[in-house]
């Protein structure tokens, strides 16, 4: 009763943010592509470039509850909130979220702290 699914969804979104975050900016020569920017040159778009799809998933988290889109086509879209968004999403996980069944050895490992325990 007093726990939420939904807020965990946005907790997990946030953390990704975080972890990405503290993960730190590469300056690699490939990452910083200096070249890439000088062809395309100032006040032009980097975001059509190969270069930038390439890293755009590594680099940038790829949110899917935060809605980044502009105003108009938020309100487009229906105008859902964040809580609105998480929510919806916990529902989908819920129904069919499938997870990657324990190996033997860890269910009897599990069994046997349980068991030690009670």
């Amino acid at each position: 009763m007093t726990f939420s699914f939904g807020q965990l969804v946005i907790d997990d979104e946030i953390a990704a943010m975080v972890k990405r975050i503290i993960s730190g900016v590469s300056v690699e020569d490939e990452l910083l592509a200096v070249d890439l920017i000088k062809k395309v040159g100032i006040g032009n778009n980097f975001l059509s470039q190969r270069h930038s799809l390439k890293y755009l998933e590594t680099e940038q988290v790829q949110a899917t509850i935060i809605d980044r889109r502009m105003r108009g086509a938020w309100e487009k879209n229906g105008s859902k909130s964040l809580i609105q968004s998480a929510n919806q999403k916990a529902v989908e996980l819920l129904k069919t979220h499938e997870p990657t069944p324990l190996p033997e050895d860890l269910k009897q490992e599990l069994k046997r702290i349980v068991k030690s325990a009670e």
